[in-house]
């Protein structure tokens, strides 16, 4: 319904609907380079308002002219414009269970350095808020950025985490962070804006833009492996619920008689398929006479390694995959998306877990919401985290809200480029600026 508001303008917001039409300018040229006249025809707006756009984003160094397009005999040539995708950089920060990696990445998410360390949740917020930091630094000298060039910071966190605040909530796999405020605390930490979300959310966005399913509007991502989550996508948006809590499937009791998992919920997914669980399954079945080569203790990298010739290994997986097809047959009925991508380390298994997924959850889904759904692995391994935390900035960088910022770290970008073409000596061109000195703040921990 409609009320009247006697306070509100009859005029259009002129400003708000130049900053529309230029984000929309912006996300044709983040596909490829294009022209004027094609601006203007895709948009459907005046040669004369695109220029003017035009004008503004090549004064602030967020778009490029790149050379001509040859014409078809009549007329002169086109002029091709670029998204200058150096004009910020994007910190990633990718946090596991049992791993901390940490991304600079350009406006296309591609990675100009990278710093992956095995690093332990557990260890609790100080110790990896050290960690951090340090990673922070060198990826940023070794990408030869200064922080004044980062337009931000995005996490992903192996648990719930209210996104509005980027407060933890109740981690059920990450003793010692209940109510840890990490974008607070690496705001302080880094001087730096930060966007924090789950990990299995990151995921999402990140085989929705850059994986086999890129342009998906309905689709769930399955993060499995030291604990399960799920990412939900409806309409070409994350389904976050109201707290950002949405999507914790690995919660859901598929046998509510069933043995009690970290959460304290009985027979949920991560008490039968979770990676710690799936160990002591394999030494149970062997212990019941399963024949397999594997090691003694099994170990997951083995668990994996032979996933498809030991029949221990198979047996393990076929039984995990049949619990996570429990599990992903409701989220179909529930959501009927287009496609279920299953990531995380226990992706790794490859075929025998995906066909056991796939056979339990066809079985167990109505046909309407079975039919015309993919069940598929990740095709972005390791790189999912970070990519959907680049998918994440880039989701708020290029909002009206956003942009005024982007404009602010591209001039920044701008005048150090000019600088250091500037400084140069002999044969550095600009496409090779001269080196830059990062640095923050010494890190002396965060209550």
């Amino acid at each position: 319904m409609l009320h009247d508001d006697p306070h509100s303008a009859d005029t259009l917001d002129l400003a708000a609907i130049r900053a529309r039409h230029t984000l929309l300018l912006l996300g044709l040229l983040w596909n490829r380079d294009l022209a004027r006249v094609d601006i203007a025809r895709d948009l459907g707006l005046s040669r004369s308002a695109i220029s003017s756009i035009v004008t503004e984003l090549i004064s602030v160094g967020l778009v490029q002219e790149v050379g001509t397009r040859g014409s078809s005999g009549v007329g002169r040539k086109a002029t091709l414009l670029n998204l200058n995708t150096r004009a910020a950089a994007l910190l990633a920060v990718d946090l596991g269970a049992s791993h901390a990696r940490v991304d600079a990445l350009d406006l296309h998410c591609r990675t100009l350095a990278t710093q992956s360390v095995p690093h332990d949740i557990q260890a609790g917020p100080r110790a990896t808020y050290a960690l951090l930091h340090d990673l922070c630094h060198d990826v940023l000298r070794a990408a030869r950025l200064n922080p004044a060039q980062v337009a931000l910071v995005g996490v992903g966190i192996p648990g719930p985490v209210d996104h509005d605040t980027g407060r933890v909530v109740q981690p059920p796999n990450m003793p010692g962070w209940d109510g840890e405020n990490v974008r607070e605390a690496l705001r302080t930490l880094l001087g730096l804006e930060v966007l924090v979300d789950n990990d299995a959310n990151l995921g999402a966005l990140a085989e929705a833009r850059f994986g086999a399913h890129r342009g998906t509007q309905d689709l769930i991502y399955v993060k499995a492996a030291t604990g399960i989550g799920a990412g939900v996508l409806l309409g070409g948006r994350l389904h976050r619920g109201t707290r950002g809590g949405a999507g914790e499937i690995g919660h859901i009791s598929i046998n509510e008689q069933g043995p009690v998992g970290r959460s304290g919920n009985p027979g949920s997914l991560e008490s039968y398929a979770a990676a710690g669980v799936l160990l002591r399954l394999a030494e149970e079945r062997r212990a019941a006479g399963v024949p397999s080569t594997l090691p003694t203790p099994v170990t997951l990298a083995s668990l994996l390694t032979h996933a498809n010739t030991d029949p221990l290994a198979r047996a393990v997986w076929e039984e995990a995959g049949h619990h996570l097809g429990v599990a992903i047959s409701t989220a179909l009925n529930l959501f009927n998306p287009a496609a279920v991508v299953i990531g995380g380390r226990l992706s790794q298994a490859g075929e025998v877990l995906l066909s056991a997924v796939r056979a339990s959850a066809q079985s167990r889904t109505m046909r309407i919401n079975a039919d015309r759904v993919r069940i598929d692995l990740g095709t972005l391994g390791g790189d999912a985290g970070v990519l959907g935390a680049g998918a994440m900035m880039l989701d708020s960088l290029f909002t009206p809200r956003g942009l005024p910022h982007l404009y602010g770290i591209a001039r920044v970008n701008q005048s150090a480029h000019d600088l250091a073409a500037s400084r140069a000596p002999p044969g550095l061109g600009p496409s090779d600026p001269a080196p830059t000195r990062s640095h923050f703040p010494p890190y002396g921990g965060v209550s």
